[in-house]
């Protein structure tokens, strides 16, 4: 028989899901949370953002080392790469970080139910673990079961030397020539760990542009620091297949010659994991893999709502994350908020991008009439005493209003700096409210202060 009926169970421990569940405990809900993995967190915190971001900071100190102390004045001899030292220490943030939800898990009294769970009405799951079958009653339920990485037909992950960005998180040595399959934000990502470290890495990304979706000046400007950092880029590549033999892959390419490579990383996105789940046996609507939900996050089935990478969007934790919470206080009869217009993109390459908003593209395509501010780093105190001088901030605000519409950053610590405009976003702010506002001397976040002056022409160091 089934068990007395949980407030809520959350199929999936990722961001959205397990902050989901500990929201609802907040809220008085009796919650259980289904997870197959052996520890929680889901793909950003086992195999994706934080992982990922370990080694991009591991490989940037290295990087540091090698190239800029002697611009602040210090000798650097005899550095070496320990990449099985790299990985420890990568797996360690990675193991803290996953007790560290277990025990939030503990401390708001949600179980963790271990095991594959499956839909089998639209107030019950079953649970296939190690211990056998479980069968579980809700009274609502919330689907978070993430996404995966797109494996492409023509090339088929062997998951040692054609592989995937997991795979790619835990390579045991530094690649003599890595090709990545796809200009995306993994690409970038995971490419810039290996560059640093001395690959040699090709980008191949089928679209006209590297980062498509994102602000055109900015990637253009960000596509000539990647070149000069080393990467070997080739936008408008398709590729055609791959070919293994022993240790080495050989990349067919439409029109151009054959790469070769030690490793090929296929990083063209990620897509919902929706299969085997019982969600379309339930009558959940479905389009192209992709739950469809409300406003409330419902998917008009009983009481089973879902979010998160399963609802589609942008496939973002936070996303996911805020997601989960509106969904959570929505079933407990408050007024849940997503504010879309105001979710952060971010690229932890270095120098970073980070955005919020609309790009210039976007605003053109959609007719709307728009001044531009924009203030580059070089006239920055701050980022010249870092040396980090590549990049720019942008601000785009209503021609006639002066609403901030979007904020473009490529360069040092953007992933910190976009806060004060999703801020600014989610409380309808101009550009004159950034201008207006006291900003610390010598910062970074200066130059958000001045590229809001700029909109109005009026930029003090530039």
């Amino acid at each position: 028989m089934p068990d007395t009926p949980f407030d809520l169970v959350v199929l999936g421990a990722g961001p959205g899901g397990y902050i989901a569940a500990i929201r609802a405990a907040q809220l008085g809900m009796r919650v259980a949370c289904v997870e197959k993995e052996d520890a929680l967190g889901g793909t950003c915190l086992r195999v994706g953002c934080i992982p990922s971001k370990a080694l991009l900071d591991s490989s940037e100190l290295y990087h540091q080392m090698l190239h800029k102390a002697s611009l602040h004045g210090f000798t650097v001899e005899n550095i070496g790469v320990d990449v099985s030292a790299m990985l420890r220490r990568k797996d360690e943030v990675v193991t803290g970080l996953t007790r560290g939800v277990e025990g939030l898990f503990k401390k708001n009294q949600i179980e963790w139910i271990r095991g594959f769970g499956r839909l089998a009405s639209d107030d019950s799951i079953s649970v296939e673990g190690s211990e056998g079958s479980r069968a579980i009653r809700a009274d609502n339920i919330l689907i978070a079961s993430g996404s995966v990485p797109v494996e492409l037909p023509f090339l088929p992950f062997d998951h040692e030397r054609i592989i995937d960005s997991t795979v790619a998180l835990s390579i045991s040595e530094v690649p003599e020539h890595l090709v990545v399959v796809g200009g995306g934000v993994i690409g970038l990502e995971l490419g810039s760990v290996w560059l640093r470290l001395g690959a040699k890495v090709t980008v191949l990304e089928a679209m006209p542009t590297i980062l498509p979706g994102m602000d055109g000046e900015v990637v253009k400007q960000a596509s000539r620091i990647f070149k000069k950092q080393g990467f070997h880029i080739q936008t408008g590549a398709k590729v055609t297949g791959a070919t293994r033999d022993g240790d080495r892959v050989t990349v067919d390419v439409e029109g151009a010659e054959s790469i070769h490579a030690d490793y090929l990383l296929v990083a063209v996105g990620r897509r919902a994991y929706t299969e085997e789940m019982g969600f379309e046996d339930a009558g959940i609507r479905m389009e192209r893999g992709v739950i469809q939900v409300d406003e409330r996050y419902h998917t008009g089935v009983g009481n089973i709502y879902a979010i998160g990478d399963a609802i589609g969007g942008r496939m973002l934790a936070h996303k996911a994350e805020e997601e989960g919470i509106a969904a959570v206080e929505f079933m407990a009869g408050k007024q849940g908020h997503v504010n879309y217009d105001a979710v952060a993109n971010v690229v932890y390459t270095w120098p970073e991008i980070a955005s919020v908003g609309k790009s210039e593209e976007e605003l053109k395509e959609a007719g709307i009439e728009y001044r531009v501010g924009k203030f580059p780093w070089a006239a920055n105190g701050r980022a010249k005493a870092m040396a980090e001088a590549d990049g720019m901030v942008k601000i785009l605000a209503d021609a006639s209003t002066d609403r901030l519409l979007g904020v473009h950053i490529l360069g040092p610590r953007a992933s910190d700096l976009i806060a004060e405009a999703a801020v600014a976003v989610e409380f309808e702010g101009s550009a004159e409210d950034i201008a207006r506002s006291v900003h610390a001397h010598p910062t970074l976040p200066e130059a958000m202060k001045e590229a809001a002056l700029a909109v109005d022409g009026r930029a003090i160091h530039f």
